[in-house]
């Protein structure tokens, strides 16, 4: 059996996307290495997502509509970016990811 992990707590702003998942056992999610126990575990995986979206957002600037389109997120989702700064529609790229993030960058 295995138990579905957010990378990002919703306690700390993740968000319910595929990307904020991570498929643990049991013992890797809550035992003693496991992220919710072992602080350099948390780190290590927030690092990997963090760097996985940098990755995934090659680009500058980005509207809502083309960052769901490339990380999975639902349109409902639209209201959690609402205080992203935006410029003529387009929000920044490291903005974006620091929102993902739970509003910072590791």
């Amino acid at each position: 059996m295995v138990e579905r992990h957010h990378i990002v707590f919703r306690s700390q702003g993740g968000l319910d996307f595929p990307l904020n998942y991570k498929y643990l056992t049991p013992e890797q999610h809550r035992g003693p290495n496991g992220p919710h126990l072992n602080r350099e575990t948390d780190l290590r995986y927030k690092k990997e997502l963090q760097e996985k979206l940098f990755e995934l957002l090659p680009n500058e600037y980005y509207t809502f509509t083309e960052v769901r389109k490339i990380l999975g997120l639902k349109k409902s989702q639209e209201k959690h970016f609402k205080a992203v700064p935006k410029r003529a529609g387009y929000m920044a790229k490291e903005d974006i990811i620091r929102r993902l993030m739970g509003g910072r960058l590791y």
